[in-house]
């Protein structure tokens, strides 16, 4: 299963879910109560905030909701200015927590936006799902892929049970760049832009 490299001293969620299964584990040999528990809000960010995060459990699924505000760091927003295609990954996973094994995965959605200046046109253009369309500004285009509305997770039969909580991650995903443009970068925290956070769904 592929993953975003965490920042510099950031936890991955991999990492925090380990380190909570240990606790549990711990506090189970020892007969004491667990104090922190998995899903309890967690966030790691970059250059990203994240305005707004919620999901909705309905007959038909679980969807997820969200909104992030950001800029471009300054290695990316001079690349881009070169039509250097930038590449965004959202990425959302529902797991269940079994306090003696690892945490069952249950669904994991994925969108990728791809953002690349014309200068030709002096446009933007932003390819999501196939489809493209294309912004005046700078400004427009970056505002196209900073929310997200109903996207769904899971569906309603795969949500089993409770302990269930969903980890949530974007990311200005560098690994897509043109392979010289990977060799050449520099200063990493010119191109670092990425959040995360955990919620607890029930």
């Amino acid at each position: 299963m592929r993953r975003a490299a965490p920042v510099t001293g950031q936890e991955s969620p991999r990492d925090r879910r380990d380190g909570v299964r240990r606790r549990r584990l711990l506090a189970a040999a020892l007969g004491l109560p667990l104090v922190a528990r998995v899903g309890a809000a967690q966030a790691q960010s970059a250059g990203v905030e994240l305005t707004s995060l919620d999901v909705q459990r309905s007959d038909d699924g679980l969807f997820l909701d969200y909104g992030l505000s950001f800029e471009l760091p300054r290695g990316a927003e001079e690349a881009l200015g070169k039509s250097v295609p930038l590449y965004f990954v959202a990425d959302a996973e529902l797991l269940r927590s079994r306090w003696y094994w690892r945490d069952k995965r249950v669904a994991r959605a994925t969108r990728q936006w791809r953002i690349v200046y014309q200068p030709l046109t002096s446009n933007y253009r932003v390819t999501f799902a196939g489809l493209s369309q294309t912004y005046a500004t700078r400004a427009e285009a970056l505002a196209a892929i900073r929310r997200g509305v109903q996207w769904k997770i899971a569906e309603a039969g795969q949500l089993e049970g409770s302990g269930h909580y969903l980890e949530f991650s974007f990311r200005l995903d560098t690994s897509l760049l043109p392979r010289p443009m990977q060799i050449g970068i520099g200063n990493p925290t010119d191109w670092t832009l990425v959040v995360e956070k955990t919620l607890q769904v029930d």
